[in-house]
């Protein structure tokens, strides 16, 4: 075995990179040493023993052709300064042209007319004819023996433009691996035990890197990448059961014996509507698990209008009717207003204070609130990333519940949760877009999800349309009509997140063209980079009836709550995710009265465009519509891969292989029960703590 550490080598000192070329790999395909490259899997694969006839060339299909090759061309280019090298692979039914643009000169010295060859290459059309440019081209003897030799499997390899241009085109790129397996034979310490490869099948680390690399026949390249997405699921899998052991395990929480008289006394005198039996079951589950010394880690799915909300108000009540503090953190200033008026709404006529914690609060009142939660004054506290800056101190922390935690990142979570040192708090985790079953296993698996799976009875189902510009005067009409009514509506304006500039010049032009429709109807507009006082003002106003239509950004999302709007139109929804759109159609529907949610696209948006923004008329239920989000724009888009903290997955797919992720998840979990701290498996050890570094996840804090 030769020396592990070969594998930190930098790729400078690899034959066939050198220092210009190491500097783009780094620069463009984030590959620094041996290790990143071994681990820089093709895209694709091309059999050399499937010869593709010329006639069934296909523009922008990688593919091997066999032939003669015609006389040799050279041709001007660029005014006369450069010049071209091409000529025609025939193979006796038809002709496909050769094209070089530069460097072709060591073309001409090794081919001549006539001469038989394999070419590898993606045909591209110029002017209605194929033309392949810069092809790999494969001198062949003519005997047997010889054309097997080159008819194996070829990788092919994500290369961006600049690497090309550095020299690294598909065949030397190809040979770096030769060189590699060269000088080290592949051999890596596997992280997966022998006895789980041996349970499950799987080639060894070593086997499966030659297979991927330097494969010679396409089914050991099937072994070695479903060894490959076992072992991607199976390290992400690990990492989060040992983060639930070790928080379980090594830290203690305070553990609430007693509901308390504060759940008895909201329960019988202050709830406003019957709790749904999915709703009841879930606060069961909170209250089991904060009975416990073990902190709570658990995730409440529900879809839009379920009653998370109310759900969270019991847990705070079991923590302080406890004695201890409660601190909800949500990621937008607007998001913790609204839960601020929902918890003092239905917390003031208990004598119970809660305050309110941002960014934007004034020194003196901020001043005020840190002194009242450092003696225990008070119980609890709402805010954004304000909660767990350095200054705040609270005096007896006992529950911390997060709103749409994949907003905050692992960090941001667990500097909350230290505010509890020596111990740890409960932890509720709340989320309003819902996630498949799948998904949640590989983002939430260090967590016990619990799910609202029923809608308050009266909600009614909200006709949904799908419409393009061109029918505009159709969805106006019904508006004008609604508002006639006395009803109310929303107009939604995306957010391009690069310029919040265009975000409020689209809003401003869009309230600007209500104004001038519906002269008799006041108007109001909110958008993000209002004052939070303008924004509530804006926001009471509508809540109010003293405006009847309200244009905004997202904001509206999560910021209001009127019963009496019953139309909802989403401008360029296009531009949303199917979920976003989804928890959009939840602001109307609130009241007794039917309700519309009106999604706008352009008259150019392509027929599969439209058919995916047709998922939202065909169906209200979140987690269907959220599979289908997640099918159509993939994880890392779904929730954002950087806040979630879910690495990209460079062979599995979480929609492709759930078959595979069961079975990773299950080997993980035997792995943990039987050896927590993994001490017999020094190998996995080593890899989770490169992995954990790699995509910024904590290896034993939850």
């Amino acid at each position: 075995m030769q020396d592990p550490h070969i594998w930190q080598t930098a790729l400078t000192y690899l034959r066939g990179v050198g220092p210009r070329r190491a500097e783009i790999l780094k620069e463009e395909l984030h590959l620094h040493s041996y290790a990143d490259l071994v681990e820089y899997f093709p895209r694709r694969y091309l059999d050399y023993g499937q010869i593709t006839p010329i006639l069934q060339a296909r523009v922008d299909q990688d593919a091997v052709f066999r032939g003669k090759l015609g006389p040799f061309q050279i041709r001007p280019i660029a005014g006369g300064k450069r010049a071209l090298l091409a000529t025609t692979l025939y193979d006796g039914q038809a002709g496909i042209e050769l094209v070089w643009y530069q460097g072709w000169e060591w073309v001409r010295q090794r081919f001549s007319a006539g001469q038989e060859v394999l070419v590898i290459g993606r045909p591209t059309s110029q002017k209605r004819r194929l033309h392949i440019p810069h092809p790999e081209v494969i001198p062949l003897g003519g005997e047997p023996q010889q054309i097997h030799k080159f008819l194996r499997v070829y990788p092919v390899y994500p290369l961006t433009e600049k690497v090309r241009q550095a020299g690294l085109d598909d065949k030397r790129f190809r040979m770096l691996f030769d060189e590699l397996y060269r000088l080290t034979h592949f051999e890596r310490e596997d992280p997966i035990p022998e006895t789980l490869r041996d349970r499950y099948g799987l080639l060894p680390l070593t086997e499966s890197l030659r297979a991927i690399h330097l494969p010679t026949h396409l089914e050991e390249v099937e072994k070695a990448r479903y060894r490959f997405k076992f072992q991607e699921f199976f390290l992400l899998q690990v990492l989060l059961i040992k983060r639930k052991y070790f928080l379980k395990s090594q830290y203690t929480a305070p553990g609430f014996v007693q509901v308390g008289p504060l759940v008895k006394e909201f329960y019988e005198k202050h709830l406003p509507f019957p709790l749904t039996e999915a709703q009841k079951r879930v606060i069961r589950e909170i209250r089991r698990d904060m009975a416990m010394n073990a902190p709570m880690n658990r995730l409440i799915q529900g879809d839009v209008g379920s009653g998370k909300t109310i759900v969270a108000l019991f847990a705070a009540l079991i923590a302080i009717g406890n004695g201890y503090q409660v601190a909800l953190m949500a990621p937008t200033e607007v998001l913790a207003e609204q839960h601020a008026r929902s918890f003092r709404k239905w917390l003031a006529p208990m004598g119970l204070g809660v305050g309110l914690l941002l960014g934007s609060t004034p020194p003196s009142q901020k001043k005020r609130l840190m002194s009242q939660l450092a003696t225990g004054e008070l119980a609890c506290i709402i805010g954004t990333h304000a909660l767990f800056q350095k200054p705040v101190v609270y005096h007896r922390l006992g529950l911390t519940i997060i709103d749409e935690q994949h907003k905050f990142g692992v960090r941001q979570r667990a500097a909350l949760w230290e505010k509890a040192h020596p111990y740890r708090p409960h932890n509720l985790l709340l989320t309003a877009t819902p996630i498949p079953r799948t998904l949640a296993l590989s983002v939430y698996g260090d967590v016990d999800v619990s799910i609202i799976d029923e809608l308050p009875p009266g909600r009614q189902p909200i006709k949904t349309w799908v419409r393009t510009e061109s029918h505009r005067r159709e969805v106006w009409n019904l508006l004008r009509a609604e508002l006639e009514k006395g009803r109310q509506a929303y107009i939604i304006y995306p957010l391009v997140e690069e310029s919040e500039k265009l975000d409020l010049k689209a809003v401003e032009e869009g309230y600007e063209l209500i104004r001038r429709a519906f002269p008799d109807y006041p108007a109001g507009m909110i958008h993000g980079r209002m004052s939070s006082e303008r924004k509530e003002r804006e926001m009471q106003l509508f809540k109010l009836g003293h405006t009847r239509i309200l244009v905004g950004t997202t904001v509206v999302e999560v910021g209001v709550d009127v019963p009496n709007a019953t139309v909802l139109v989403v401008e360029h929804a296009d531009r949303f995710g199917l979920s976003q759109l989804h928890q959009l159609r939840g602001r109307v529907g609130r009241g007794e009265h039917a309700s519309y949610a009106i999604f706008m696209a352009p008259d150019t948006l392509s027929e599969n465009a439209l058919e995916r923004l047709r998922a939202l008329a065909q169906y209200q239920d979140g987690f269907r519509i959220s599979e289908i989000d997640l099918r159509l724009r993939g994880p890392g888009d779904f929730l954002g891969t950087k806040q979630s903290g879910l690495p990209e997955f460079k062979m599995a797919d979480l929609i492709e292989d759930q078959a595979i992720l069961r079975q990773a998840r299950l080997a993980a979990e035997e792995l943990v029960a039987q050896d927590p701290s993994l001490q017999q498996y020094p190998a996995l050890q080593a890899y989770l703590n490169e992995y954990a570094s790699k995509y910024s996840l904590e290896l034993f804090t939850a």
